[in-house]
């Protein structure tokens, strides 16, 4: 006796679904109808967070691109006083 082919399996398949489960087909066609909305909605929010998230990161590296003007100031020094204003600490380096 030879094997039988895909056709002759999934025509089985079907024909036992389709008696043993046919009550539950509604319920079944539904919940995956209901499941499919969800997960496009899903990936529709997942994609706008990601479109919004790289113009804000587009607009980050611009601002930290701009030139800053100051002074690196050592952790030794920032500790133990408060921080001094720009004309404050001009004043010291002359």
């Amino acid at each position: 006796m030879s094997m039988p082919n895909g056709w002759m399996i999934a025509i089985i398949a079907v024909l036992i679904i389709l008696l043993f489960g046919a009550p539950k087909l509604p319920k079944l066609a539904k919940s995956m109808g209901q499941s499919m909305r969800i997960f496009n909605s899903e990936v529709k929010t997942m994609r706008n967070e990601r479109d919004q998230s790289t113009d804000s990161s587009q607009d980050e590296e611009e601002k930290d691109q701009e030139a800053v003007e100051g002074r690196v100031i050592s952790p030794e020094k920032q500790s133990g006083t408060q921080s001094r204003t720009g004309a404050e600490s001009t004043d010291e380096r002359r």
